[in-house]
């Protein structure tokens, strides 16, 4: 008799919803953080980081850096921008757009946040010992290019 078994999705064994649950848990620790401490947004909080490393970036640039819809990018920007912790400067290259730096204020923030966000991973990866963390970052880093390989 052929094997007639036939796959059925158990949504709590399924990678995709255990990776966004995970996420999204971490995520919302660290939102309510940078929200009380700081008065910055997830995605603000994003942009900072990026254009601290890379200091200049245009809007399309942070959201394939990022992975964030354009409309949350353009968003987070604008409101780092009123608060003068990012400004905008001309892109040579492309007239249509602009690139966003990092201001003195949006330095003096990420520099302030960033080692609260080091903490926060640190309490968040403290239950692991260190080679499992050093292996859950290197399979993190396979499956992102496997999805990349795998994307339209």
């Amino acid at each position: 008799m052929a094997n007639t078994k036939k796959s059925v999705l158990q949504l709590e064994q399924f990678l995709p919803y255990r990776l966004s649950v995970a996420a999204n848990l971490v995520s919302d620790v660290i939102a309510s953080s940078y929200r009380s401490l700081f008065g910055l947004t997830v995605p603000q909080w994003r942009l900072l980081a990026v254009l601290a490393e890379r200091h200049r970036a245009t809007q399309q640039e942070l959201g394939a850096a990022t992975r964030m819809d354009k409309l949350v990018v353009s968003r987070a920007a604008v409101a780092l921008v009123q608060r003068r912790l990012v400004r905008r400067a001309a892109n040579s290259d492309d007239q249509r757009s602009h690139l966003l730096v990092l201001a003195k204020n949006g330095r003096a923030l990420y520099a302030r946040v960033a080692p609260k966000a080091i903490e926060l991973e640190a309490q968040l990866l403290a239950g692991l010992s260190r080679a499992e963390r050093e292996h859950l970052r290197e399979l993190l880093l396979r499956l992102e290019v496997t999805a990349l390989h795998l994307s339209p």
